[in-house]
This record gives structure tokens, sequence and C-alpha cells, in this order.
């Protein structure tokens, strides 16, 4: 039996406009256990670790062995589960579940959008969680439809499921390996039936994924180390650019579906990435910090204080600091209470926004300000921020940015704005320092950024538009989308 249940209410999730930032992606989480747990607590805690890459809806599906019990709506981890909702999920002889965060670059913010999916096959009720983007969706969609599929939710996920579910001739780690080589672009998926647990990734690595195991023999498998910890797991390895795994109860089993091509998101360590962590072998904090060292050598100015936009920037600025010789200080103020009030209808809205979020402190009242930021993406945010900072009295603002300029749409699951409202594309530099009202203005450079992030190779893409994992067959396409 599948137990769906939703409620009445739909909250308004939509992501704060006012913070001018890349939007996160999502955020994945598995469990299969040998012996029965409590999966919807523990599920829980790794999707709650995970609420940085996904805003907008939370959901999880736990079984345990016959009975399959899917929770989701949209809201936060902790608005969509309250106690009542926990127990209606709770089984008592749990062996396996999936969790997920919502933020959507694909489908509209909708209920019916949320994750994870679930269908029924021959192969037994399945439920998939999905971060990233398929930029062949939309094709393999239309053929599918032409082929008499039934589609429930406007997302490229239900694709996949699609895909998996029709290949009642295959098992399911054939069958998922077998969807796997039909989809193009950035991916990390864990799927989870009755009695097994699979996690996959695209042979770009373009997103992240990580396997764990507690000391009760029970793995996870999710988007970050963070939700690993959080479940007292330690951290095993990266699932590999390409590869299929799956937990049952044989154990832990791989299968390399693509040869490894590795070209992870530089993004996550730029600024979606948890700094408690690592991904594909490289400690996102430290990065952080090489970055921010790097930012200083490329582009040093004469000043008296470095101070960070929180929280994203603090790393960087750190490293800046060290490198410069200058003092590191808070000069911005977080508020920890405004993270989600209300969508401002209007610019003086947003504008005030911004003031209920961020506040300077005494320490840029006469000072010569470096304020360094993890990126600009619209230009709005980084000009109401400079003018903050020279109302409570600095003299200079000079802004450095630890990503390159951000010119192109990204295809692979983060949502930047569409090509034309990126400032970067249609901006020259000196266009933006006046647009923001920087005394200065720098970025990181490409080649920087690799050398700080000093791991495998990098997608770059909406810094140089070279898209690694191939682009939706539109060549006008601002945003990947399946809406019509």
């Amino acid at each position: 039996m599948i137990e769906d249940n939703w409620t009445d209410t739909e909250m308004n999730a939509e992501f704060d406009p006012a913070l001018d930032k890349p939007r996160e992606e999502c955020g994945v989480f598995g469990m299969y256990s040998p012996h029965a747990l409590d999966l919807a607590w523990l599920t829980y805690l790794g999707i709650f670790a995970l609420q940085h890459r996904g805003q907008e809806a939370a959901g999880m599906c736990v079984s345990d062995g016959d009975k399959f019990h899917v929770e989701k709506d949209l809201g936060l981890v902790t608005q969509v589960f309250d106690e009542r909702r926990l127990e209606r999920v709770r089984l008592a002889g749990a062996r396996v579940s999936i969790g997920h965060v919502r933020y959507s670059t694909t489908g509209s913010n909708l209920r019916f959008n949320a994750q994870p999916l679930t269908t029924r096959t021959n192969k037994g009720i399945l439920g998939l969680a999905h971060n990233g983007n398929f930029v062949n969706a939309r094709e393999v969609r239309n053929q599918m439809l032409m082929e008499g599929a039934l589609f429930a939710t406007t997302n490229d996920s239900e694709v996949m499921l699609n895909l998996i579910a029709r290949e009642s001739h295959m098992d399911l780690v054939e069958a998922t390996a077998g969807a796997m080589q039909q989809l193009k672009g950035g991916y990390a998926c864990v799927l989870m039936s009755r009695t097994a647990l699979i996690g996959f990734r695209d042979p770009n690595g373009v997103r992240p994924l990580v396997i764990g195991q507690r000391d009760d023999g029970a793995y996870v498998i999710a988007s970050e180390p963070c939700a690993l910890y959080t479940v007292g797991a330690r951290l095993l390895r990266d699932v590999l650019p390409g590869e299929l795994v799956w937990v049952d109860e044989g154990g832990l089993h791989s299968l390399m579906v693509h040869p490894a091509a590795p070209t992870p998101c530089a993004f996550e360590w730029i600024y979606f990435a948890r700094s408690d962590g690592e991904l594909d072998g490289v400690d996102t904090y430290a990065s952080r910090i090489r970055m921010g060292i790097q930012l200083a050598r490329e582009h040093p100015v004469e000043a008296d204080v470095v101070v960070p936009v929180p929280d994203s920037g603090i790393g960087a600025a750190i490293g800046y600091a060290r490198e410069s010789g200058l003092p590191f200080d808070y000069g911005l103020s977080k508020n920890p209470y405004a993270g989600r009030t209300f969508i401002a209808p209007t610019q003086e809205a947003r504008d005030l926004k911004v003031r209920m979020k961020l506040s300077p402190t005494s320490a840029v009242r006469g000072k010569r300000v470096i304020l360094v930021d993890d990126s600009i993406v619209r230009g709005t945010t980084s000009s109401l921020i400079v003018n903050l900072l020279r109302d409570a009295g600095a003299t200079e603002v000079h802004f450095r940015v630890s990503s390159p300029p951000i010119k192109h749409p990204c295809f692979y699951g983060i949502d930047t704005a569409a090509r034309k409202e990126l400032v970067a594309s249609t901006h020259s530099l000196e266009q933006i320092r006046q647009l923001i009202g920087a005394d200065t203005l720098a970025f990181i450079s490409e080649r920087g950024l690799a050398e700080a992030v000093s791991g495998p190779g990098l997608c770059l893409a909406c810094f140089n538009g070279n898209y690694p994992a191939g682009t939706p067959l539109l060549n006008d396409v601002d945003k990947l989308a399946l809406e019509v």
C-alpha cells in the first residue's frame, strides 16, 4: 500500500528574491538499515541538515518492506513535519527511506511537484528524490507522451522515474542504469523500493552525492556530508561520477554506468555546500579561505578593514584578510530570524527587506572597507549593501567577489536569473561598479577559482558558457523548463 498524505494549507515557500543570489538546488537523502530503525525521525534530521539546499518543499518516503508511506508538502522541513505528520509516516519495522528538500529549478513551485515522487511498477512501488536537471528531459518526455506515457507533474524528475518504471523486463538496477544512459545533464538521485536503496550521479559529477555508514550497519546516501553526521554516520566516500550504487540485504554494491568525466559545479564550494564537510575530496571551508587569499593576490587595494557579507562571504573574507594583512571584522550584522518573512511586491519593499536581514555595525565607521561576497547576480542587493555601509560612515567601499562574473544561465540545477537579467552579461565591469556604487570592484579569475578549489576539473558554465554535461536542444532557451 502507498499512503501519500497532503495538507490542505499551501505555504508561501518562495525563495527570498531580495538576497540576489543563485538559488539553491535541492537536497537528497536516503537510508537503508539491516534492522528496524526510526527512519522517519532520522530522515527528518537528514533533510533538516540539507535545508540550505532547498526551501520550497520537503518530503520523505518510508518502507518496512510491506507498507510504503509518503509525506510531502510546500514549506520548510520544520513546517511540513510536525509530530503529527512524522507519526503518520513512521513505521515500526522501517528499513528503507528517502527524503528531499526542494527548490524548483524545473517545474513550478506547486504542491504536486514536491518530492519524493512515487509510482507503482511491476517492480513494486518506487520513490525518487532528485537534485539537478536533465537537459534532454523535454525531448524524452515528448517521445514518451507519444508512446502513451502519462505524467502527473511538470518536473523532469518524473521523466527519470517513468523511464525506470517502463522497463518491465529489467530488474531495478538494470532499469535505472538504462535510464541513466538515456538522460543527460547534471543530477544526483536517490531511489527506493520496498527493500533496496539506490543512489546515482551524472557522469560529470556536476551534482554531489556521498555515502556514509553508521556503527549499527545502516547506510546513508546524501547530497552532503553534513546530513551523514547529523544521523550519526561517518563519511565513506563520494559516489563517483557516472556511478550507480545500491544497498540491499547483501550490503553495498556498485556499477559504473558511464566513464567518469568529473567536472563538479564550482558553486558547491563558492556558496552552496555547508562549510563543515568536503565534496570530492575538497574541504569546503578551506577552499573558501583559499578563494579569499587568491582574490587578495589578484586584486589588492589600500583599505582599513575586510568585511564579509554574511554568511556566504565569511570564508573568503577571512582569506582576504590573512593574505592582505588587514584586520577582519563583522561590519554587517545578520538577523537570524528574518530568513523567510514575506514576498516583497515593490522595489521599496525589497529594499526594506534587505534592511530587515542586514544592518551595519560601528566597525565600518570612518573606515575604508573591503567588502567580500561570493557572487553578484543582478546587482540589486549589492547596491543596497554598499549604501548601508556608506550610511554607517564607511569612507570607501571596495567590493571583492570570490566567484567570476556570472554571465550564463545554469541548466544543471541552479536557478540563476535568465541571461538578460544577469548583470555581468549585459554590463562591463565599470558599469557594474557604477551600478552598485562601489569605489572599486573586482572578481576572482576563473584560473584563480580553479586553483583555490584545487580538486578535479570544475563546471564553470555560468561564467564562461562551456557546458560539460550538454545543453537543451533549443538554442534560444534562457531556462530549462517543462511547462508549456
